[in-house]
């Protein structure tokens, strides 16, 4: 796949850390020119800093992407500074507190949902007219296995991985006949930063427990990102709709 972004337009959230550092670092040494988007400031600064010193294009946007004006920023910075945007990926998302639906307060359902389900539908409607504009385009959401399964997590993120879930084969059906393909990642276990802020004596917890007993292997960022750079690229031209399990077996068990 050697050079095979190069010169395309590629935005990814989250991508200050974790799968989406790994993601961009990876879509720039395939030649992408990437708009690295995140939260963290310094996180993003570090990714776009390593992959210039590699002779790479890379431009970061913070800000929170479940705000429509950090959304529009993003969209505009690509497009002045790409001339467009050729792939998406929906990185971003936060963990809830592996919390059973009864005891999930009004605060971590609506910020879990806004999150990972409202600012990958905000940035993809954004995006969408220029990618129609130019009859292509590639989004890629990180979706989970607990889009998958519910067993996999609290009810906030289950819900919003089977929403992201649904949102990902929605927009593949609607937007086919336009060259635009849709498709997603279910990752198991990956080693990155995010750290679940769980009472392991709440219900949720210790009602999930017994089901991680098949989780598989934990694997590592780049794994991830190798997934969703083949999904993005046009080895995948025409796969559309698909939810891709990067999880060792844990959903064929």
């Amino acid at each position: 796949m050697a050079g095979a972004f190069d010169g395309r337009g590629v935005i990814v959230t989250g991508a200050g850390s974790g799968i989406g550092r790994a993601a961009a670092l990876a879509f720039a040494a395939e030649g992408a020119r990437v708009l690295v988007a995140d939260l963290d400031a310094e996180g993003a600064a570090s990714v776009v800093e390593a992959i210039e010193e590699s002779g790479g294009t890379a431009v970061a946007v913070t800000g929170d992407l479940s705000d429509q004006a950090v959304v529009d920023r993003v969209t505009r910075t690509a497009v002045e500074r790409f001339g467009g945007v050729d792939v998406l990926v929906n990185n971003a998302g936060i963990m809830d507190g592996m919390t059973a639906l009864a005891d999930v307060a009004d605060a971590e359902w609506e910020r879990v949902l806004r999150v990972n389900l409202t600012a990958p539908f905000l940035l993809t409607r954004a995006v969408l007219p220029h990618m129609l504009a130019a009859g292509k385009g590639a989004v890629v959401n990180t979706a989970s296995e607990a889009g998958l399964r519910g067993s996999a997590a609290g009810a906030a993120y289950t819900a919003s991985k089977h929403g992201l879930v649904g949102l990902t084969k929605n927009l593949a059906v609607m937007y086919r006949k336009q060259g635009i393909r849709a498709n997603a990642i279910a990752p198991g276990g990956t080693a990155t930063g995010i750290v679940v802020d769980a009472d392991p004596a709440a219900h949720g917890p210790a009602a999930l427990g017994p089901h991680f007993v098949n989780l598989g292997r934990v694997a590592q960022p780049e794994e991830q990102a190798a997934a969703i750079l083949f999904l993005a690229s046009d080895a995948a031209s025409n796969i559309n709709g698909v939810i891709l399990p990067v999880d060792d077996g844990w959903a064929a068990v």
